[in-house]
């Protein structure tokens, strides 16, 4: 590529001197004496000035090497985005897939207590129940986050199963301002957080408990609370294996927020607390 570089420059500057020739001999207008032969003046020319042509192509030859180093490097990042964009998705899908068999067969489990319990009328209202949630997943499959109001709206078609299965052992208050509604966070992430303290915690107490479930806005991050008067966690419970529901909801944060959210789960007054913060956005 040197050679034709090379190649190239002596052309431009052959021309070059070829047209400066022809303009003194034609117009001669540095005066007398006059100049009258063609080729020692093209070769005092380019002999004089190839130095220059020299200095000019190659400045020209790096500031275009520059610009398509610079095109080619912003095309790599583009298409590596495309690409990260695109893993993050199948990410988020693959981890949405998991999580709806793991509620659908917590679901038919406690369908079939029932049934062996013989509240056959009571499974019929969770079979009722349950058909109606796939129907929303199935609806909104495709999408990774969803309005506040809709998440809540799913809720509480689920918390309606399960107290179909404890009855006046589950007691739920809810405290999320309207206002919070349209804020967008990731689909099913109150449902596996409220499974989990409904399983492990309420479900561990004969006599049942309450669970409440709160939102705030804080420095501009939505903070979802799950709280359950449950038994508390062990002190090396950090050190365990999660089951799906949490490692699912921790998975699908950090895809879709990196270091912009927060899982927490702690034990406090009589009971476990979940708190999810995520940026706050209502578009």
């Amino acid at each position: 590529m040197w050679a034709i570089h090379f190649a190239a420059c002596v052309s431009i500057g052959t021309v070059y001197a070829l047209w400066a020739a022809a303009l003194q001999i034609v117009l001669q207008p540095w005066g007398s004496p006059k100049v009258t032969q063609f080729g020692a003046a093209a070769f005092y020319v380019f002999y004089g000035e190839f130095h220059l042509f020299l200095i000019l192509y190659v400045a020209i030859l790096a500031v275009g090497y520059t610009l398509q180093s610079t095109q080619r490097l912003a095309q790599r990042e583009t298409e590596a985005a495309r690409l990260n964009e695109q893993l993050s998705l199948a990410q988020l899908d693959a981890l949405r897939r998991q999580l709806e068999p793991h509620f659908f067969f917590n679901t038919l489990n406690a369908v079939a207590g029932l049934v062996r319990e013989k509240r056959n009328d009571d499974a019929v209202s969770m079979i009722a129940g349950l058909s109606d949630l796939l129907r929303r997943m199935l609806d909104d499959s495709g999408g990774q986050e969803v309005s506040l109001g809709e998440e809540m709206e799913f809720l509480e078609t689920y918390l309606e199963i399960q107290k179909t299965r404890f009855a006046d052992r589950l007691r739920v208050r809810v405290d999320v301002p309207s206002e919070f509604h349209a804020a967008r966070v990731p689909s099913l992430i109150l449902q596996p957080m409220v499974e989990n303290a409904i399983e492990h915690g309420i479900g561990k107490r004969a006599a049942g408990g309450e669970i409440r479930i709160g939102a705030a806005r804080n420095n501009g991050f939505l903070t979802l609370r799950v709280y359950n008067e449950g038994p508390p966690l062990p002190e090396t419970w950090h050190t365990q294996r999660t089951g799906v529901g949490i490692s699912n909801v921790r998975g699908r944060l950090e895809t879709l927020y990196g270091r912009e959210c927060n899982l927490d789960i702690r034990n406090c007054a009589d009971g476990v607390e979940v708190q999810v913060a995520v940026p706050y956005k209502s578009k």
